[in-house]
Parts: C-alpha cells; sequence; structure tokens
C-alpha cells in the first residue's frame, strides 16, 4: 500500500511521543489520534460517504490508507457496498459478508484539511487526558492534597494539583480567608465526579473531615489508631469542637491532641486560619458528653428526651450567656456534634417552670378530685401528673403517701375513676357534635379526648385519618396527638386500622366482579 503523507515519518513519531509524554498518557492513544486525523483527510478528499480506514505504523512511522466495502446480495449504498459479481471480478472467491479492501494513494493536506486533523487529534487528546484524570483520582475521595492556587473563578478557587486541576468553591471555604494567584494551599478532595466538561475534583477546607486528617498528620497516636476522633462540629475560620477518644489507658486523647506546649494543636489551627478548636473527652453516656461539649461553660443538669432527640440543659444563670455562646456558636456546635438539639435553660427559669408545672397540676387534681390545696400538693409532690395515674394504679402506691391510708386512696380512686367517666362523657358529647364518627371512636387505642382533639383538627371520618401519615398524627413537635404520649407505633396502628376498610372495598369489588364474570360466560 502507498504511503499516506508527505510528512516526515520520523517527526510524526516524534509529535506522538512528545504529547504523550506532556499529557501523561498513553502513546498508542496519541497515535490513534493522528489515524483517526488522517482517515478524516482522507475522506474530505476522497468522499465523506466513503468507509475509509487509516493505519500507522508505531515503530515506522508508515502511514497507511484503504477503503473498505462489504460485498452483499443487493447493494444500496455503492460507497460502501458492492454485489457479488463486482467483488469477484476483483478478487476470485469473493462471497457475501467478505470485505474488499481498496488501498488508497498518499495525500496532501490542504490549509483547511490540516487544521481539522489539529483539531481531531486535539480533542482526542484531550479527552485521553481527562480519562486519565478521572481514574488518577477517582480513589482519592477523602485524601488532603497540597497544589498551587492557579487563579480564582467568581468567587471559587481553581487549584494545580499537578496532573490536574481542582476546584474549592465558595461555599467549600474557609470564610474570610484569602487565597491569592500562586499560594500552596492544603486541602481535602471531597468528591471526584465525571461530567459533561470533564472529570470535576472538587477540594474543600471547611469540611470537617478536613480537621481530622490534619490532626491524623499532626498527632501519630491518631495516625496509629490508638486515639479516633470520633466526631467533628465546625463553624470554619472561627471556632471547632472535636470530639476525641483513647483505646489505651495509659494514653490522655485530649493532651495528646493539644500536644507539648500546644505545639500540636497549633499546628492545626494556623493551617485553618486561627480557627479555635475545643478538643472534648468523648462519652458514649450522652449526658455526660454533653456536659463536655458545652465546655468551657458549667451545667447544673441534663435531661433528655430520646423520643425527640432534643436535650434540656439547665445552667447557672451566670453561666448563661457563656453557654450560649456568641451568637449562639457554643451551642450550636455542641448540638452539631452531639447530634441532639440542645435547649438552654438557666436555674431560675427552670424553676420557674416546674413551679408552673407544679401549681397547674395541683389545681388540676382539687377541681377534679374535690380536695383541699394540700392534698393535691401532696398527690403532685409524689410524682403523680395525670388523672389515670391517681385511677389505676395500685392502691397501696397512693396509701404510702405520708399522711395518707388505705381508706383516703380507695376513696381518692374512687373519685378519680368517676372524673374520667364525667370527662369521657363529656368528650363523647363534643366528639359528635364536632361530626366525629363512630367508626373512628372504634379504633383501639384512641380515647374521646383523643377524638376531639382529631374533630378540632378536621379529621372526623375513616378516610381522613387513613389519609394521615404518622408524623401527622403523633409527631411530638406538631403532630395532632402530640399531648398523649403515643410512640410511632401507636400511630402506624391507629392509621392502619383506619385503613382496613379500604382494602375490604377493594377484596369486595373484586369478588363482585368475578361473580359478573362467572355468570356472563357460557354454559
Amino acid at each position: 500500500m502507498a504511503t499516506a503523507t508527505t510528512a516526515n515519518r520520523a517527526e510524526l513519531l516524534a509529535i506522538a511521543d512528545a504529547v504523550a509524554r506532556e499529557k501523561s498518557i498513553d502513546r498508542a492513544i496519541v497515535i490513534e489520534a493522528m489515524e483517526e486525523a488522517f482517515q478524516k483527510g482522507a475522506r474530505a478528499k476522497y468522499g465523506q460517504e466513503n468507509d475509509i480506514r487509516a493505519k500507522m505504523d508505531p515503530d515506522t512511522g508508515d502511514v497507511r490508507l484503504w477503503r473498505v466495502v462489504e460485498v452483499v446480495e443487493a447493494p444500496e449504498n455503492n460507497f460502501t457496498e458492492i454485489s457479488v459479481e463486482k467483488a469477484q471480478e476483483r478478487e476470485a472467491g469473493a462471497a457475501i459478508g467478505d470485505f474488499i479492501v481498496d488501498p488508497l494513494p498518499s495525500i496532501e493536506f490542504g490549509r483547511i484539511a490540516a487544521q481539522a486533523a489539529k483539531q481531531t487529534i486535539v480533542q482526542k487528546v484531550r479527552d485521553a487526558e481527562r480519562e486519565r484524570q478521572y481514574d488518577e483520582y477517582k480513589d482519592r475521595a477523602g485524601e488532603v492534597i497540597t497544589g498551587i492556587v492557579k487563579r480564582v473563578e467568581f468567587g471559587h478557587v481553581v487549584v494545580d494539583l499537578g496532573r490536574a486541576e481542582g476546584v474549592i468553591r465558595r461555599d467549600e471555604q474557609i470564610p474570610r480567608e484569602l487565597l491569592r494567584v500562586g499560594d500552596r494551599v492544603r486541602c481535602y478532595i471531597k468528591d471526584v465526579r465525571r461530567e459533561l466538561r470533564g472529570p470535576q475534583i472538587f477540594l474543600s477546607r471547611s469540611a470537617g473531615e478536613f480537621m481530622k486528617l490534619l490532626f491524623a498528620q499532626e498527632v501519630p497516636e491518631i495516625y496509629d489508631g490508638i486515639i479516633e476522633i470520633k466526631a467533628v462540629a465546625r463553624d470554619p475560620g472561627s471556632r471547632a469542637k472535636i470530639g476525641v477518644i483513647s483505646y489505651d489507658g495509659s494514653i490522655d486523647p485530649v493532651g495528646a491532641c493539644v500536644g507539648m506546649k500546644g505545639s500540636r494543636v497549633q499546628a492545626v489551627v494556623q493551617e485553618l486560619q486561627g480557627e479555635k478548636i475545643d478538643i472534648i473527652p468523648w462519652s458514649e453516656d450522652t449526658a455526660t458528653f454533653v456536659v463536655n461539649a458545652l465546655q468551657p461553660a458549667e451545667v447544673a443538669k441534663v435531661v433528655i428526651d430520646e423520643d425527640e432527640n432534643r436535650i434540656e440543659v439547665v445552667v447557672p444563670d451566670e453561666q448563661l450567656s457563656l453557654a450560649i455562646g456568641r451568637r449562639g456558636q457554643n451551642v450550636r456546635l455542641a448540638s452539631q456534634i452531639s447530634g441532639h438539639q440542645i435547649d438552654i435553660l438557666t436555674e431560675d427559669e427552670e424553676s420557674a417552670r416546674r413551679q408552673e408545672e407544679f401549681t397547674t397540676r395541683s389545681e388540676m387534681f382539687m377541681n377534679e378530685l374535690d380536695v383541699d390545696e394540700t392534698l393535691a400538693q401532696l398527690i403532685v409532690a409524689e410524682g403523680f401528673s395525670e388523672m389515670e395515674e391517681v385511677a389505676y394504679v395500685e392502691a397501696e402506691e397512693i396509701a404510702a403517701i405520708e399522711g395518707f391510708d388505705e381508706d383516703l386512696a380507695e376513696e381518692l380512686q374512687n373519685r378519680a375513676r368517676e372524673a374520667l367517666e364525667v370527662r369521657d362523657q363529656k368528650a363523647r358529647e363534643k366528639r359528635r357534635a364536632l361530626g366525629v364518627e363512630d367508626a373512628v371512636a372504634e379504633i383501639e387505642g384512641l380515647t374521646e379526648r383523643m377524638l376531639v382533639t382529631l374533630g378540632e383538627n378536621g379529621v372526623k371520618t375513616l378516610d381522613d385519618l387513613g389519609d394521615l401519615a404518622t408524623d401527622e398524627l403523633v409527631s411530638k413537635r406538631d403532630g395532632f396527638l402530640k399531648d398523649y404520649d403515643l410512640s410511632e407505633d401507636d400511630g402506624n396502628r391507629i392509621i392502619m386500622a383506619a385503613r382496613a376498610h379500604w382494602f375490604e372495598d377493594e377484596d369486595a369489588a373484586n369478588t363482585d366482579s368475578g361473580e359478573v364474570a362467572d355468570a356472563t360466560e357460557p354454559q
């Protein structure tokens, strides 16, 4: 076959070698790109309809061109197909399905053809370079890497990583940190993704994982797994909290992270533009960890609500501002690192709230049980908060209250049960007045008071109740029945009971359809 180009063969190979080295891609890919460029040039000369192939010898630089046509019974495209008769004239024994190869003479690249060939090679090399970058970095997500700031575009910082570029988006930067072109910067590789414009390497300096890895570089015990950072909460550039635990009883995790005269933690602080770091001993006990997390504030009491994932923390009055922190920063970071919503109360606020609850419950017992204030307060002080508790606990518990006896306990329980009956009767009348159907009232687990609450919120039929999500019904924050201490399982059971008639209706409809079908079948 004839040589397909007048270009110096050694020069072609030199170009291929230089591009492969410069772009760090396989030489074979560059040669493949050149072959594709030769193919395009040949098609431009001989016609785009032709199936023209090019092959470049990677050792000698020889380039060969040929046209391929397929042998078919009835050709539809004369450029790529040939009949059996004509094929046999050119090659004896040619059969359907064979391919006939026509060598093509060498070509001269004109200005336009040469430009097109160059574009083809550039695009192919660029695609290969992008694929190489993705393959190189796809498994490096989660590492810390150092690069040089290359440019800043619309607040996003582009970092030269040597063999690729990464970007630190505005929301992943440390606020008020000014990065200039040419600055060396350490970043956390947060994600590597394929996108239409090529592989994108997303970097971060604000991620909690970045702080973890910085400590691992400064603290050998963390690198070795003796100490573990269990949780991180950051207000980037301002303040952070990390929870640490030691798996060696002889090593203090906080002291190891601080280092001699604070050398280890200071190295991290300097890298993060002076971000203050509170190092907190981790504890599996939530209350203990929350107390540690709120340091330097002192905590008087912690009350945990597991259902709502909330924690109520009581602090002395003079510690309130310290516990909350500037613009709520301390309590916000403590919430993040503990994974719980934290509510801060002073001792005076908690005392006032408890006094209000005590007074409210005492008045309720005074009115419902028709007893004097002293007796009502004794009942509340003993821990009774609901009428049902008085009505249905063991009589011995009430009789055990100082100054009470069995007769008084029996009398109080009788009055409590009568009061509940009166309350239920009033609630039943109100429920019916609201239009809540009796079918809803028959669902197990719903009291008359609950039904009144549902009716006041527009839930009056089985369909109304069945359409609710569990959270809408029993969420402690905004569920319709949030004041009745129902669990998520209770809510699911009630809603499924309300939906039961839907499935019964479907079964009935299917049965009726089957009966009609049977009746219409020919005998």
